[in-house]
């Protein structure tokens, strides 16, 4: 996949991850601690960058995992987790979508929410589900400002093929949004 969106007047591409971008997204997730911190308790390790390829809902498949960068001027500035298919056969599962801090609030996370969005509905899907940790504000707001509406708080539901770490059970609010 790649997208190319102007956001602002920069250019900004939304693409296939690379092996070569491992060191991008490591400095993206290392860039994003409060996120970790709120998601699972703890800051990012190296090992979340290869825990993305293995992290995958259960009962899904990983010829439905989709992994992407999100760059401008030629730098990782973010990174989405997703799983096409899940949790059935018209829906995208988004697990990370996760923006470097000093790009946030510019716009570049709403334009590629979108773009995704309108690619996903090409691809005929029909909702995009995810979920945000309860009590990550940010989240929920970016969320709201999308268009998602809101479940109950519940407890996270495990990934297949991935241990989940000491902070990651904190419980998540279920976001659904119809798109198309």
């Amino acid at each position: 996949m790649r997208i190319e969106l102007e956001v602002d007047g920069h250019p900004v591409i939304v693409r296939d991850l690379e092996p070569a971008d491992e060191e991008g997204v490591l400095a993206v997730f290392t860039a994003s601690e409060d996120w970790f911190l709120a998601a699972t308790g703890q800051p990012s390790a190296p090992g979340d960058v290869q825990s993305s390829f293995y992290s995958l809902p259960e009962g899904s498949d990983f010829d439905d995992k989709v992994l992407l960068v999100i760059e401008t001027a030629g730098e990782v500035v973010g990174f989405v987790d997703a799983v096409r298919r899940t949790p059935h056969i018209a829906a995208v599962a988004i697990g990370t979508f996760l923006i470097r801090p000093e790009y946030r609030r510019h716009g570049i996370g709403r334009a590629v929410a979108r773009a995704l969005f309108a690619a996903a509905s090409d691809a005929d899907f029909a909702q995009v589900n995810t979920h945000v940790v309860e009590g990550w504000v940010p989240g929920r707001k970016f969320l709201a400002a999308l268009g998602f509406t809101f479940s109950a708080p519940r407890p996270p539901s495990g990934a297949v093929n991935r241990n989940m770490g000491p902070g990651e059970d904190r419980a998540v609010i279920p976001a659904l949004i119809a798109i198309g």
